[in-house]
C-alpha cells in the first residue's frame, strides 16, 4: 500500500510539473498548437528514458534529457531535445491529421510519439544510424503500443527514403549541412511538402523551414540553435541487422525504379528561395471532405488489395528467385496505384512497402547465395534462415492486408 501511495504521489508530481511547464511555454508564446498541448499531456516523457538515467534527468523541466550514453566513447551521448525545442520542431512541420512524416534521428522515439498524436492517420518512419538507439526506441514505442503506427529503420538518415516518397513532412533532428539536404528535398510531396532542419556547421545552425511547391522550394530561417551532428555513419557490424540490404546492393547490381533507396547524385542543384512570409500560412486547418467516398472507388481499392493478397500468397510458395522478383514488382506496381487512394482511405501503404522492400532484400541475398557452393554447410544454413525470415515477413504483410481489407469493407 505504501509503495502504491508513493507511485501515485510520483505520478501526480510529474503531472503537476508537466502542466506547469506547458503553461510556461504557452505564456511565453512558444506553444501555440492546442493539439500539441494535448499530445504533451498524453505522452509520458519518462517512458522514453531508460531507468538508469532517470535519476540524473530533469523530467518536465525545459532542458534536454539524457537517454543514451556509451561509457567507452564519452562523446557518444544522446539527448531528447528540450520541450521548447520539440515544440518549435513540431509546430514548424505544421502536421496535418493524415500527413506521412519521415524523422531523421530517433531521439528515443518521444518526438515521433508526439507527432503521431498530431497526425494519427498518417504514417511515421524513423531512420536511425545507431543500432543501440534504434533498439531503445523500438522498445519504447512498444511500451505505448505505438509500434504499429511508427516504424524504425537502421539506416543512414542522409539517404532519406526515396523508395517510400513522397513525404508530406521531413524532420531532421541533428545538425546537417545545407548541401546534404538537397536529396531529402526531392523526396518531399510536390503539393506543399515541408522539411524542417537545423542547417549549418557543427557549432551553430539555423533551424530552417523549407516548403516545396511543384519544383520550387521556399525557405524561412527561424532561429539559431546548437545541435549535435546527425548520426549518419552505420557501423560495419550493424549492417547485418538490416538484413544485409545495404551491404548487398552494390554486389547484387539490383535496383528498382526508385533506385532501391540508394542515394544518387542530383543532376540539377536545387535553388531555395528564402522568404519571410510565404510559410506563415501553412498551419494546418481541419480537413473538410468535399465529397464522400464513392462506391466505385471503394470497389477499386478492395480489388487492388485482393490482387496484392493473391500475389503475396503466390510469393509465399514460389521457389524460383527470378519469379519472386517478378511477383514483388507486380505488388509494388499495385501499391503505386493504391497511392491515389491512400489519404481518402487512410491506407498504411508505406508500412506495407517497407515489408515488401525487406522481402526484396532477402531475395537479393538469396540470389547472391545461388552463385556460391550449394554444398557448403554455412551457405545452406544462411539460405534456410533467409527463407524463414522471408516467410515471417510475408505472414506479417498478409496480416496487415487482411486487417486493411476488413476495415475498408466496413466503411459501407
Amino acid at each position: 500500500m505504501i509503495k502504491l501511495d508513493k507511485d501515485e504521489s510520483f505520478k501526480n508530481s510529474l503531472k503537476h510539473k508537466k502542466k506547469r511547464l506547458l503553461d510556461t511555454l504557452v505564456v511565453n508564446q512558444i506553444l501555440k498548437d492546442k493539439r500539441l498541448i494535448k499530445a504533451f499531456m498524453d505522452i509520458p516523457l519518462e517512458k522514453f528514458i531508460p531507468g538508469k538515467f532517470k535519476k540524473v534527468v530533469k523530467l518536465y523541466e525545459d532542458v534536454p534529457n539524457l537517454f543514451y550514453y556509451d561509457e567507452q566513447n564519452p562523446k557518444s551521448y544522446r539527448t531528447i531535445s528540450a520541450p521548447h525545442m520539440i515544440t518549435i520542431m513540431l509546430q514548424g512541420l505544421a502536421l496535418d491529421i493524415n500527413d506521412d512524416l519521415l524523422i531523421l534521428g530517433a531521439k528515443s522515439g518521444y518526438i515521433a510519439a508526439l507527432a503521431h498524436n498530431l497526425a494519427p492517420k498518417g504514417e511515421i518512419v524513423i531512420l536511425e544510424a545507431n543500432s543501440e538507439i534504434a533498439k531503445i526506441t523500438s522498445e519504447n514505442l512498444k511500451k505505448l503500443n505505438l509500434d504499429n503506427n511508427i516504424t524504425i529503420n537502421i539506416k543512414n538518415p542522409l539517404n532519406g527514403m526515396p523508395e517510400l516518397s513522397p513525404w508530406q513532412k521531413i524532420l531532421v533532428t541533428g545538425a546537417i549541412e545545407q548541401t546534404k539536404i538537397y536529396p531529402l528535398l526531392k523526396q518531399l510531396d510536390k503539393e506543399g511538402g515541408v522539411l524542417f532542419a537545423p542547417i549549418g556547421q557543427e557549432f551553430i545552425q539555423t533551424y530552417t523551414q523549407i516548403l516545396r511547391q511543384n519544383d520550387e522550394f521556399f525557405g524561412k530561417q527561424q532561429l539559431q540553435v546548437k545541435f549535435s551532428p546527425l548520426i549518419t555513419q552505420i557501423e560495419i557490424d550493424e549492417l547485418e541487422l538490416i538484413t544485409d540490404l545495404d551491404a548487398f546492393e552494390t554486389s547484387a547490381k539490383f535496383t528498382t525504379k526508385h533506385d532501391g533507396g540508394i542515394l544518387t547524385p542530383l543532376k540539377k542543384k536545387i535553388e531555395i528561395k528564402y522568404t519571410k512570409s510565404i510559410l506563415d500560412k501553412i498551419t494546418p486547418e481541419p480537413i473538410i471532405k468535399t465529397k464522400p467516398i464513392g462506391v466505385k472507388e471503394h470497389e477499386i481499392v478492395l480489388s487492388y488489395l485482393e490482387d496484392i493478397v493473391d500475389n503475396v500468397l503466390n510469393l509465399k510458395k514460389e521457389e524460383n528467385i527470378d519469379k519472386c522478383f517478378n511477383i514483388v514488382d507486380r505488388i509494388e506496381n499495385t501499391f503505386e496505384k493504391l497511392k491515389k487512394y491512400k489519404r481518402d482511405f487512410e491506407i498504411k501503404i508505406k508500412r506495407m512497402q517497407q515489408i515488401l522492400n525487406q522481402i526484396r532484400s532477402y531475395n537479393i541475398i538469396r540470389k547472391e547465395l545461388e552463385n556460391q557452393n550449394l554444398t557448403d554447410a554455412t551457405v545452406i544454413e544462411q539460405k534456410i534462415k533467409l527463407l524463414n525470415n522471408q516467410i515471417e515477413e510475408i505472414n506479417i504483410l498478409l496480416s496487415i492486408l487482411t486487417e486493411e481489407m476488413k476495415r475498408i469493407e466496413s466503411i459501407y
